[in-house]
């Protein structure tokens, strides 16, 4: 038996989150990561090109590490830490107006295609939430094709949308925002059409489980915040599901990590 433990988080800038402490006992992110107990480690929102980022950062002992970088300095960006070396790694979708933000890494083990990215945020603009709607279709074009060949898929990462009502504090105050809009929303309706399974819906229905707070009114105090960031599995792999967390004791990030367990 083969058990793979897996995590993603967001960490809102990797060498601001290496700087502090990422939980109450003191914690140093390098040694978090470590000692985390993952075999896999999804991070987004990295904002650094490798070259600029210190040792401890890109050689976290025991890994193999591999990041996809915006062409913009402090911008978007995600990594893996792996125990085991992948059979093969493809940084980005392969279509350029996606890839020079960085955001895709396809990292292929031979139980399961781990396809984990950092979606972006439509809130700026009408052309940055036109920009996310094409990166959503280009994914699912993607990771349904892997699927249609016969690979076993598994998606991670900060979707940027909160899918359903139990997603998030206040459903109505928000409706009208890029994260919880109806084609955003319609989206992961999408992905689950596809047969792609949200994990954490395996294990509860409930709502109040959110990996995503707003910094400036201090909502993470009070567990105002929304679900935003995922682990997906397509419908082959949801027997190998043993269990899915959300880690909201680990700070150092407006998002917090989860996590996913699977056996084969």
């Amino acid at each position: 038996m083969t058990k793979y433990q897996l995590m993603s988080w967001n960490v809102n800038g990797i060498r601001a989150v290496a700087k502090k402490e990422v939980d109450a006992t003191g914690t140093p992110f390098d040694y978090f990561l470590q000692n985390s107990g993952s075999d896999i480690i999804c991070i987004q929102e990295t904002k650094g090109h490798v070259r600029d980022l210190p040792k401890q950062i890109t050689h976290i002992p025991g890994y193999f590490s591999y990041f996809a970088q915006a062409t913009r300095k402090g911008y978007s960006g995600v990594a893996v830490y792996t125990r085991k070396e992948p059979e093969s790694v493809q940084i980005g979708l392969g279509i350029p107006e996606f890839d020079e933000e960085g955001r895709t890494i396809i990292a292929e083990y031979e139980e399961f295609v781990l396809c984990t990215a950092y979606f972006p945020n439509g809130g700026a603009s009408k052309e940055r939430l036109a920009y996310k709607l094409r990166y959503y279709d280009a994914f699912l074009e993607y990771v349904t094709k892997r699927v249609k060949a016969g690979d076993q898929v598994v998606i991670c990462g900060d979707v940027n949308t909160a899918h359903m009502e139990r997603d998030l504090s206040r459903p109505i105050e928000n409706q009208h925002r890029s994260g919880f809009l109806d084609i955003e929303r319609a989206w992961i309706d999408r992905l689950v059409a596809a047969g792609f399974i949200d994990t954490l819906r395996m294990f509860t229905s409930d709502s109040g489980h959110y990996t995503w707070w707003d910094y400036k009114t201090r909502a993470r105090e009070r567990n105002v915040g929304w679900r935003i960031d995922y682990f997906f599995v397509c419908e082959s792999l949801k027997d190998t599901v043993c269990s899915t967390s959300i880690l909201t004791d680990i700070t150092g990030s407006d998002h917090c990590p989860v996590t996913l367990e699977l056996s084969f």
